[in-house]
């Protein structure tokens, strides 16, 4: 639940009708429950033969195919899925137990804008990069799969947002996701894709298996002069396809004719860092807080400029059903704090309420 966008879910209000559809029959084998089920729970399945990696690909892509045309949170399954997890499933049965990652064998979602050398997409959202291949993973992706998570597809990516992969988990289409951050989707920096789940727990443990340094962080910074001239040579082609009259292209383009960075804006930013350090920073050091609390998302973008961690969890639901959370900003380094903190608030509170999976027609 390290993130802004959970505050949403579900995103969708429709009418439903429950009933026994495939998909549920497979989410309770051998008396355990899929639906809803923390990673940790599917490792004690895993190790008790209560259910397989498999079953549990078999189950989310059932469910894609049931709920994604209405939702469309997912852009595409990996076809390589179901042969990866095969491979999981042998080591869990030769009793690996103890010595695997809490990961191993566990379906996850990445962002259209994260490489991945299976047969994916890696598109960001634009038609000009359909088709594309993508040689080697992002690090984050190499992390994963040390820790063998299974790629089990790609998550929508609205105008960037991480909303595609927040409302897939909210609506278990998968166990958990990645998102990216810009102003509010994930708050625990520098590390670009970071976790989105229904529990703490499990942010936890997915933040585990992918912090650290990426060594190829820096491999965009050659090919950024070759992008723009490219992008608006295909949106010229193809116009509609890209919605450029939509979504103000001629912005972007007029903002590359301008200084960028000049005298005003860097004299803007020093001034955001000495109010970090004469404000927030201080208030915090002297009054020896642990975390800022604030009602809903409107913190994020403070915690953003300033490269603050936050994370965000649901508190309560209003009169209409929507829920909506509370947002913990702390400093730099106190993740371990903020996870302490929100989780015993997650445990006290109990809040979050089952998604109830409908039956679409």
């Amino acid at each position: 639940m390290a993130t802004k966008t959970l505050q949403h879910f579900p995103l969708l209000l429709i009418l439903v009708v429950l009933t026994l559809s495939k998909s549920q029959t497979i989410s309770r084998l051998s008396g355990f429950s899929i639906r809803e089920a923390t990673v940790n729970d599917r490792q004690l399945a895993f190790k008790e033969n209560q259910v397989t990696s498999r079953q549990l690909v078999e189950f989310y892509s059932e469910e894609i195919k049931r709920l994604n045309p209405v939702f469309n949170g997912i852009i595409e399954v990996n076809p390589d899925a179901v042969y990866l997890v095969d491979k999981a499933d042998v080591e869990w049965k030769a009793n690996f137990y103890g010595s695997l990652s809490k990961l191993h064998g566990i379906p996850i979602l990445v962002k259209d804008l994260t490489g991945i050398k299976d047969k994916l997409n890696t598109t960001d959202g634009l038609y000009a990069l359909l088709g594309s291949v993508v040689p080697p993973d992002a690090g984050v992706i190499n992390k994963l799969r040390n820790a063998g998570a299974i790629i089990l597809g790609k998550a929508s990516t609205p105008c960037g947002s991480s909303n595609g992969s927040s409302m897939s988990v909210a609506a278990n289409l998968v166990a958990v996701s990645l998102g990216t951050e810009t102003d509010g989707s994930i708050l625990c920096l520098p590390v670009v894709s970071l976790p989105i789940s229904r529990t703490v727990s499990d942010a936890v443990v997915v933040l585990d298996a992918i912090a650290g340094f990426d060594n190829n962080g820096q491999v965009t910074n050659e090919a950024s002069k070759y992008i723009l001239p490219d992008v608006k040579a295909f949106n010229g082609r193809y116009p509609d396809l890209e919605m450029t009259e939509e979504y103000g292209q001629e912005i972007f383009v007029a903002a590359q004719a301008t200084n960028e960075i000049g005298d005003v804006e860097k004299a803007a930013i020093l001034n955001l860092e000495r109010l970090s350090r004469e404000g927030f920073e201080k208030l915090m050091l002297e009054e020896n807080l642990v975390a800022l609390v604030s009602p809903g998302p409107d913190v994020s973008p403070v915690l953003a400029i300033w490269g603050f961690p936050g994370i965000n969890v649901p508190a309560r639901y209003d009169s209409d059903g929507v829920p909506f959370g509370i947002s913990l900003g702390g400093l730099k380094g106190s993740e371990p704090k903020l996870i302490e903190v929100v989780y015993g608030f997650e445990q006290a509170t109990k809040v979050r309420k089952l998604f109830m999976n409908p039956e679409i027609t």
